[in-house]
């Protein structure tokens, strides 16, 4: 459903807003087209399989992208015609360091992080014409379910303290989309002090 987005210590903005169940995408956009079409695309619905490309199905090859950079792509078409009628506009797209390195077992996820990050400089071009705006936030590790499946699938989990509050993250979202309309903020990389995987 369209929700707010909201967070203990992230103050909600009617019109700062998540997608949660990309089945009613369009009837969501449609319903909330009197106000400020200012958008986040909701991250925490990434989703990977741990798998050697050689050991991946098809269909779990197309999961992965479908979830990580389908999504994102359903929810801007949606939401660019109402952002062109009004002149203005800021998708907020979220990704992963997954997009700026890599590591073995993840050859999916990260093309569809990669591939996030080209998507959204694409996107800010073609709506830079009419006032809109695109971010991409790119955060390392956080604690999340993310990293429950490694325990069923016998990876190691990365160690809590190298990993950052969401909550952060979430601050840096409000952040990008509280810029001033004149400035753009195309991308931000948000790690934990001690995270290892970077640079």
């Amino acid at each position: 459903m369209l929700r707010f987005a909201q967070h203990d210590r992230v103050k909600p903005s009617p019109s700062f807003i998540t997608i949660h169940n990309w089945a009613l995408l369009d009837r969501g956009i449609l319903a909330y087209r009197g106000s400020d079409a200012n958008a986040v695309v909701e991250g925490r619905r990434r989703f990977d399989y741990t798998l050697p490309v050689d050991e991946m199905t098809i269909e779990q090859w197309d999961r992965v992208i479908g979830v990580n950079l389908r999504g994102p792509f359903l929810f801007a078409r949606a939401a660019l015609p109402i952002m062109k009628r009004q002149h203005s506009g800021h998708i907020i797209n979220i990704a992963s360091t997954a997009a700026t390195r890599a590591w073995a077992n993840a050859s999916a996820y990260h093309a569809s992080k990669w591939g996030l990050v080209g998507f959204s400089r694409g996107l800010g071009v073609e709506g830079r014409a009419d006032g809109i705006r695109v971010t991409t936030i790119i955060p390392g590790g956080m604690r999340t379910h993310f990293f429950d499946r490694f325990v069923e699938q016998g990876i190691p989990m990365p160690e809590e303290r190298n990993l950052q509050d969401p909550a952060n993250v979430a601050q840096v979202i409000v952040f990008a989309a509280q810029v001033p309309p004149e400035s753009a903020l195309q991308e931000v990389i948000i790690t934990p002090v001690t995270e290892t995987s970077w640079p």
